[in-house]
């Protein structure tokens, strides 16, 4: 995985804007940083001699998402389900199934939202309700705000902490460590339930 850090002190909100845009746009985006580049960029925007500009961290963050998400939908609605067959990443087809679950779960609106937030599955979660036919317009609404909840709302977390700790820079790759593991919660949980499931 690409060190958040050294991400944003060579590319900055530049850097930022790629990666959500791969992660959430294209297939082969799945191993990129998301959760704890937004983080790390919150934290180093109060508190880094970085002189990273919060807005314009959000901007690009949101920008990258948005855009991203658009693609991904468009890739699924072109490519349908061909799209999918032809991916070869065991990791992305775990995460074809889970987004289908969670597409099951909690039908294509909710979904979109939620899929934000557990990695692998917000790669894959574009195209496939694009290859599901959900209406270009009821994407957008949701994807808009599913994107916006995730990229400022995880930078401003970061941003929080950064201003309220002194020298935060020093702890920083523990607390990216932590960030990653809570990211990856939702995935276990799911893994769990799936488990006691199939057990049934």
């Amino acid at each position: 995985m690409l060190d958040p850090k050294w991400l944003l002190a060579a590319f900055g909100p530049l850097g930022v804007f790629a990666v959500m845009f791969a992660e959430t746009g294209l297939l082969v985006g799945f191993f990129l940083p998301g959760d704890s580049l937004l983080f790390t960029a919150g934290v180093l925007a109060a508190s880094s001699k970085l002189h990273l500009s919060l807005a314009a961290v959000i901007v690009a963050a949101a920008a990258g998402a948005l855009l991203g998400a658009q693609a991904g939908y468009i890739l699924g609605r072109r490519g349908g389900g061909a799209l999918l067959v032809r991916v070869r990443s065991k990791h992305l087809h775990e995460g074809v199934a889970r987004g289908s679950a969670l597409l099951t779960r909690y039908g294509l609106g909710k979904a979109v939202v939620l899929a934000r937030f557990i990695p692998v599955v917000r790669t894959v979660l574009n195209p496939l309700v694009g290859i599901a036919g959900m209406p270009a317009a009821k994407f957008a609404m949701w994807q808009v705000l599913g994107g916006l909840l995730w990229t400022v709302g995880v930078t401003l977390a970061g941003y929080a902490l950064g201003a309220s700790v002194p020298n935060i820079d020093t702890y920083l790759l523990p607390i990216i460590a932590v960030v990653v593991l809570l990211s990856l919660s939702p995935l276990l949980v799911e893994l769990v339930r799936a488990r006691r499931s199939a057990a049934r």
